[in-house]
């Protein structure tokens, strides 16, 4: 057989094999979408009880879709505004972050600046009993914020009980399209740096931030921090975006590539840059993911700036969101990303991560080295590592409890209803009696404030009276328990210095809206303090 007759013989057979997969696949789902059709029509036809087939066909939609990976998920008609909320980041509604007392109202903890709700003249602390003349009691929170959304100009009726007086008032309050800024802070810190603190990649951030730089730079910024901590990432398209604002035009910053041919593609800038040499550190976390880490790595390969923080997430996957019948809408895994070396930030197993759920640690000999612009070597297999490293700080069993259980929170609201004004949010502290004071608060209700060893040691006797050894070793572990027990009072002044910021935080954003939050944040930003102090 002749070199050409060969190369023929090679293609057809590929050309068959191919082919015999597809219709093998086509099979398979033929005779899966028969198995369940068969499955639905006993069920219809023979269970003992009615059923309730759009909530069972969601359910297994949903079922099916996790098995696939975290990321690709189902969104029927009615929770259209979802979808709209993860990409354009507005939706129609009052405005406000709302708390679901057990068995009592709907508290509001945080309205927006200038929200429908605020506008109202309703105030952390204020609690809403009644929506559209229909009591909350017996709704849970989500159920609650339904019904208080809804088209832009329509009304909604809230019976309230005001926070500082105990009256009962009806207020109607016109629905808007609310959109809170992905861009949660900005200003110029200390040596002339400008910082930029974003919580997200919706349509319309990179505009914003483009203007902010130009800002800050008018404001005599000399070198630039873009805060992504925490920032769970959003539009690839945003992030490109953000990306021209400091590479030159042109430049490829990310490729793509799907199981198809047509689904690969290099990404470059087209927007006009503001700065291309303004020394640039993007402040990254186990937070930091898809659209984010996006940046941190264009950036890191670029060598255009440094990383500073923990290492990021490692969700290197992009999601297509395509339309179904019946006007839902599926959002699909359809590629993976690389940075512009090369490398897939996606952690190689991704059904095994942190408690946090970032990726955990990679071995070196699962990964690949990459070359950045300048000859430095990167790592892929999961995440963006830093070029300054310092870790998170970890907060404390207790502390935690405190946040999970929405101490802080209630807290912060009753102080507001006490007091109505506090100083501006750069001047703002609490007083070590305003402290106590929270401590006397938060020791009348219900969390975990067991420190992390006092609730080792207690597992410890429960493992001992397991094994039938806590008699042999009876005084040795019942004095070690008890020596480990400390009263809540004890237990929160001896984490001060952790819930203090998280405390006062919560307060000033009830006053000055949630740009307050960052703002309080930045000064007991150690992680953020000790990444400047090695930026060289």
């Amino acid at each position: 057989m002749t070199g050409m007759k060969k190369i023929t013989a090679f293609f057809i057979m590929l050309t068959l094999s191919v082919t015999a997969l597809a219709q093998s696949q086509d099979f398979t789902l033929g005779q899966s979408l028969e198995i369940q059709n068969s499955i639905l029509r006993h069920l219809a036809r023979n269970y003992v009880d009615s059923l309730e087939f759009d909530k069972m066909m969601k359910a297994g939609i949903d079922a099916m879709l996790g098995y696939i990976d975290p990321y690709t998920m189902y969104f029927p008609e009615e929770e259209d505004e979802s979808v709209q909320m993860m990409t354009t980041g507005m939706y129609g509604g009052v405005g406000a972050v709302i708390r679901k007392r057990v068995g009592g109202g709907v508290v509001i903890n945080e309205p927006y600046p200038d929200s429908p709700i605020a506008k109202a003249g309703l105030v952390p602390g204020d609690t809403i009993i009644a929506i559209n003349d229909v009591p909350v009691f017996d709704e849970t929170s989500e159920q609650s914020s339904s019904r208080m959304k809804g088209q832009p100009n329509t009304d909604v009726k809230f019976k309230v009980i005001k926070g500082g007086t105990r009256d009962t008032i009806d207020v109607v309050v016109t629905r808007e399209t609310i959109h809170r800024s992905d861009v949660e802070y900005s200003g110029i810190i200390r040596d002339s740096i400008g910082y930029i603190q974003t919580s997200g990649f919706t349509q319309g951030v990179s505009d914003e931030l483009r203007q902010i730089v130009k800002d800050l730079k008018a404001r005599g910024a000399k070198r630039l921090v873009l805060d992504l901590r925490g920032n769970g990432g959003g539009l690839m398209e945003e992030a490109i975006e953000i990306l021209s604002i400091f590479v030159p035009q042109g430049t490829m910053v990310v490729s793509s590539k799907g199981r198809m041919a047509g689904q690969n593609h290099e990404y470059r800038t087209k927007g006009v840059p503001v700065d291309t040499l303004i020394p640039l550190m993007i402040m990254v976390d186990s937070g930091s993911a898809s659209a984010s880490e996006i940046v941190a790595g264009a950036v890191q390969d670029l060598d255009r700036g440094v990383i500073a923080g923990a290492k990021t997430y490692g969700k290197g996957l992009i999601q297509t969101i395509l339309p179904t019948a019946y006007n839902g809408t599926v959002k699909i895994t359809t590629g993976k990303y690389y940075t512009p070396s090369g490398r897939c930030v996606q952690a190689i197993d991704y059904s095994h991560r942190n408690a946090d759920g970032s990726v955990g640690a990679i071995p070196d000999s699962l990964t690949s080295e990459f070359r950045t612009k300048n000859g430095r070597i990167v790592k892929d297999g999961g995440g963006i590592t830093p070029d300054i490293k310092v870790e998170s700080h970890i907060y404390s069993r207790p502390t935690v409890s405190l946040v999970y259980n929405g101490i802080l929170d209630d807290y912060a609201v009753k102080y507001r209803t006490q007091h109505a004004q506090i100083a501006p949010v750069e001047q703002f502290r609490l007083t070590d009696a305003e402290f106590e004071d929270f401590i006397s608060y938060a020791c009348d209700q219900e969390f975990d404030y067991r420190s992390g060893i006092q609730a080792q040691t207690e597992q410890l006797k429960r493992v001992a009276e397991q094994d039938g050894l806590y008699d042999m070793f009876k005084d040795e572990i019942d004095a070690l328990v008890s020596k480990m027990q400390m009263d809540k009072a004890d237990v929160l002044r001896s984490k001060k210095d952790e819930i203090l910021p998280l405390l006062e935080n919560e307060v000033a954003v009830r006053y000055y809206f949630y740009p307050a939050g960052p703002a309080v944040n930045l000064k007991y930003d150690e992680q953020l303090d000790k990444c400047l102090d090695n930026w060289k």
